[in-house]
C-alpha cells in the first residue's frame, strides 16, 4: 500500500510555489443529518472537519504545475473515506464549470472509497453529474489527467479515474470498482492494483510519488500546447545512413531488407524525431500491446504531435484499439498524428480473433478516416495487408527505402495461387511491393531519405499532392 497522503499533502507535492488558489465553495443547505436524516451524519461530518481541516472530501483550486496551471481536485481520504455526496458534486461541478470558463485542463487527484452512504440515492446520483461535467469538459477540447492515489475505488474510479484522457498512478495502490470491503472473500487482491490496471489497460503508467510532480507537468504541456493544426508532422527522418535513390532493385529485395533484424526499428525513429514523449497504454477495455504498437504524446520543433507506432511484429487487438484511442484522444485536442507502419500484419492466432480482431482494426480504421486534425504516415518496415493499412493516413502516407506495402505476404500469395516455393521471388515482384512502385501506383505520396529528405522519384500518376486533411506533410 502506498503512502496516504493528504489532499493538502498532495497539492503542495504538486504544485509550484505559491500558485494553489482554491475556488470559492458552492453553498448548499442540507436538512438535518442530511437528505435521508441519518442519525449520527452531521455529527460524523463535525468530527471529519475538526480532524482533517476540511469541510467536505475534496479540495479544488487552480495551480502551475511546472508552469501549466490546471484545475486540480484533491481528494481527502480522511474526510468520510473521501467519500462523494451531493456537497461533494457541488464542488466537482464548479471545478469543470471554472475549467471550461478559463481554458484550463482538469486534473482530479484521486482517493476515495465510493459514494456516501448516508446520503443513499442522492450521493450516487452524484456519479451522474460528475459524468456530465466530464464530456462537457471533454467536448469543450480540454484534457483531463487523473491520478489514482491509495484507496481509488467505487464510482469515484468509474468515473473521475476510469473516465479520464490519461490516467497516472501511485505506486501499491488499491484501484478498483469493488472497495476491500465488498470484495469475494477468495479474490485475488493483486488484481485490485494500480499495477494491475496497467497491466489490462486501464491505466497508462505507474508513477513513483517522486516524479510525480515533472510527469504530471511534461503531460499538461503537451496537451495544452504546441499544437499546430496548419500543417501535418513531417515524416520523421530516417536515422541511419541510407539514401533515397538507394532503393531496392526487386521486389523480393524490398521484402527482404524489410524483414533485416539490422534495419532500425520505431523506438528508433521516435528517439530522432521527437525531443522527449511521454506514452499512454491500454485500450480500456481489458488489454494492452506495449510490445506491439506504441502510442503517446511528444514535442517536435517546439510544438505537440501524437505518435502511435507499430514495432514489427504481428499487431493484437489491444494495440488497434488503443492506436486508435489515441487518434481519437489528439483529434479533440487539436494535436496533428504522426503514424509508423510496420508489422507483417495483423495477430491471427485464435486469442485475437477471440478479442475482436476485425472489430479493432475496423474501430482504427475509422478513427484515421474520421480526424479531422492531420495524420501523417511513414511505411518504416513491412506494411502487411490491412492490419498494416489501418494505420496508414489516406493520401498522408510515405515510405523509408528499406520498405514495403503488400496487399498480402509474397508466400501467402504464393501458396494461395498454388505456386511452387521458388516462385515466391517472382511473386513478390508481381505485387509491385517496392517503395518506387507504391508511388507509381498513387499508394503513397513519396520516399524519405536521410533527414527527412524526399525522393525525386516521379509521382506523375499519384492522385493529387495533398493529404486526406488537404494540408502539405
Amino acid at each position: 500500500m502506498t503512502e496516504r497522503l493528504t489532499a493538502r499533502e498532495i497539492l503542495a507535492l504538486l504544485a509550484d510555489d505559491a500558485t494553489f488558489t482554491e475556488l470559492p465553495h458552492p453553498t448548499g443547505v442540507c436538512g438535518p443529518d442530511g437528505p435521508l436524516a441519518w442519525q449520527g451524519y452531521d455529527a460524523a461530518r463535525a468530527r471529519a472537519a475538526e480532524r482533517t481541516g476540511e469541510r467536505e472530501s475534496v479540495v479544488v483550486g487552480t495551480a502551475s504545475v511546472t508552469g501549466t496551471r490546471a484545475v486540480l481536485i484533491a481528494f481527502e481520504f480522511g474526510f468520510l473515506g473521501g467519500s462523494l455526496g451531493e456537497r461533494t458534486g457541488d464542488r466537482l461541478v464548479a471545478a469543470h464549470e471554472y475549467a471550461r470558463d478559463h481554458r484550463l485542463p482538469v486534473v482530479p487527484l484521486v482517493a476515495t472509497g465510493g459514494s456516501r452512504m448516508q446520503e443513499g440515492m442522492v450521493a450516487l446520483t452524484q456519479l451522474q453529474r460528475v459524468a456530465r461535467q466530464s464530456v462537457l469538459t471533454r467536448e469543450a477540447g480540454l484534457p483531463q489527467i487523473a491520478v489514482l492515489r491509495d484507496p481509488t475505488t467505487g464510482g469515484g474510479w468509474a468515473t473521475l479515474g476510469a473516465g479520464a484522457d490519461v490516467i497516472l498512478a501511485l505506486p501499491g495502490a488499491q484501484v478498483g470498482f469493488a472497495g476491500s470491503r465488498v470484495r469475494p472473500a477468495d479474490a485475488d487482491q493483486a488484481a485490485y492494483t494500480a499495477e494491475a490496471q496497467v497491466a489490462c489497460g486501464a491505466a497508462d503508467a505507474v508513477v513513483p510519488a517522486t516524479e510525480l510532480r515533472q510527469v504530471l507537468g511534461r503531460w499538461l504541456r503537451l496537451l495544452t500546447g504546441g499544437a499546430d493544426l496548419a500543417a501535418s508532422p513531417r515524416p520523421a527522418p530516417v536515422p541511419f545512413a541510407l539514401g533515397a535513390q538507394d532503393l531496392p532493385g526487386s521486389g523480393w529485395e524490398a521484402v527482404r531488407r524489410a524483414r533485416s533484424p539490422q534495419r532500425p526499428r520505431a523506438r528508433a525513429y521516435l528517439d530522432a524525431y521527437f525531443g522527449h514523449r511521454v506514452a499512454i497504454s491500454g485500450d480500456r477495455c481489458g488489454g494492452a500491446d506495449p510490445d506491439g504498437m506504441l502510442c503517446g504524446f511528444g514535442e517536435h520543433q517546439g510544438r505537440t504531435v501524437a505518435y502511435a507506432a507499430q514495432t514489427g511484429t504481428a499487431t493484437r487487438p489491444s494495440g488497434y484499439r488503443t492506436a486508435a484511442r489515441l487518434i481519437r484522444l489528439a483529434d479533440r485536442l487539436g494535436i496533428p498524428v504522426l503514424t509508423l507502419v510496420d508489422t507483417p500484419g495483423a495477430a491471427n492466432d485464435a486469442e485475437a480473433e477471440r478479442q475482436g480482431a476485425g472489430a479493432a482494426i475496423a474501430e482504427l480504421f475509422g478513427a484515421v478516416a474520421g480526424a479531422r486534425t492531420p495524420v501523417t504516415t511513414l511505411v518504416i518496415g513491412e506494411g502487411g495487408s490491412g492490419g498494416a493499412l489501418a494505420l496508414a493516413a489516406p493520401g498522408g502516407t510515405w515510405a523509408t527505402p528499406d520498405a514495403y506495402f503488400s496487399v498480402i505476404a509474397p508466400e501467402s500469395a504464393a501458396a494461395i495461387l498454388k505456386r511452387p516455393d521458388d516462385q515466391v521471388e517472382a511473386t513478390a515482384d508481381q505485387l509491385r511491393v517496392r517503395p518506387q512502385d507504391l508511388v507509381e501506383l498513387g499508394v503513397i505520396r513519396g520516399i524519405v531519405g536521410p533527414e527527412g529528405d524526399f525522393s525525386p522519384v516521379t509521382r506523375k500518376r499519384h492522385r493529387g499532392n495533398h493529404d486526406s486533411t488537404g494540408h502539405r506533410p
